[in-house]
C-alpha cells in the first residue's frame, strides 16, 4: 500500500489517513457512470453514492442546455458527491469522445429486442454505463454512438426501475466482476497520482 506524506498545513488523524489510503487504493479509473439529464436530486445524490460505494474514481455530467449542471459542492463529510470527480459535457458526443479518447467501451441502459443482459457484459474491460433521464431514459443519441446497450433481467410486471436503483444494480455487477478479478487489490494510481489526490481528499 502507497503511503504519503500529507503537506504540513493538513492536519488529519492516523486513523483517518489511514481511512483515505485504504479507499483510495481501491479507486478504479477504467470505470465511469456518464448520467445524462437527471433532474431529481435525490435520484442524483443516490447514483453518486453507489458510484463511491463501488469505487468509482469519476462521474460523466450531461446536461444539453435544457436545464443547467446540478450544485454538486456538497461540505458534508458524509456525503458521497465530495469523494467522486466530474467531468460536465453539453453534447453526448462531446461526451462519447472523451471516453473513447481512454479507450473505454460504451454502454446504454435501455430495454430493447437486441439489449444484452447485464450479466453478459465484461465489466473487467475498460468501460463508462450511461444512464438517461428519468422520464426518456438515454438519448437516441447515446443509442446511436454506444458500443451497446444492456437491460437488467426482471421478471416482475412492471419491466423498470428507478434510475438510482439501475445504476446501484449495474454498478455492482460491474464491482462483483472486478473483484473476482483482483482489480481492488492494488491501485492503478501511479505514487505521484497517488499522493497528490491523497492530499486534495485530506483538505476536503
Amino acid at each position: 500500500m502507497k503511503l504519503s506524506e500529507l503537506d504540513c498545513t493538513t492536519i488529519i488523524t492516523d486513523e483517518r489517513k489511514e481511512k483515505l489510503i485504504s479507499v483510495l487504493s481501491k479507486r478504479q479509473l477504467d470505470l465511469v457512470v456518464v448520467l445524462e439529464n437527471i433532474y431529481d436530486p435525490h435520484n442524483l445524490s443516490a447514483c453518486l453514492r453507489s458510484c463511491d460505494a463501488v469505487g468509482i474514481m469519476e462521474v460523466c455530467l450531461i446536461y444539453d442546455g435544457t436545464q443547467s449542471f446540478p450544485k454538486l459542492a456538497e461540505k458534508s463529510s458524509a456525503s458521497a458527491r465530495k469523494w467522486l470527480d466530474y467531468k460536465r459535457f453539453r453534447s453526448v458526443e462531446e461526451c462519447f469522445s472523451y471516453l473513447r479518447n481512454k479507450n473505454m467501451k460504451i454502454y446504454t441502459t435501455h430495454l430493447a429486442s437486441d439489449s444484452k443482459s447485464l450479466y453478459d457484459i465484461n465489466f473487467i474491460e475498460p468501460t463508462a454505463i450511461v444512464f438517461g433521464n428519468e422520464h426518456a431514459g438515454v438519448s437516441e443519441k447515446a443509442l446511436e454512438l454506444a458500443d451497446g446497450n444492456f437491460l437488467i433481467p426482471q421478471v416482475g410486471m412492471i419491466q423498470s426501475l428507478n434510475i438510482s436503483v439501475a445504476c446501484a444494480v449495474s454498478v455492482y455487477e460491474a464491482f462483483r466482476q472486478r473483484q473476482n478479478f483482483g482489480m481492488y487489490e492494488k491501485s492503478v494510481l501511479s505514487d505521484i497520482e497517488f499522493n497528490e489526490k491523497l492530499k486534495d481528499w485530506a483538505k476536503r
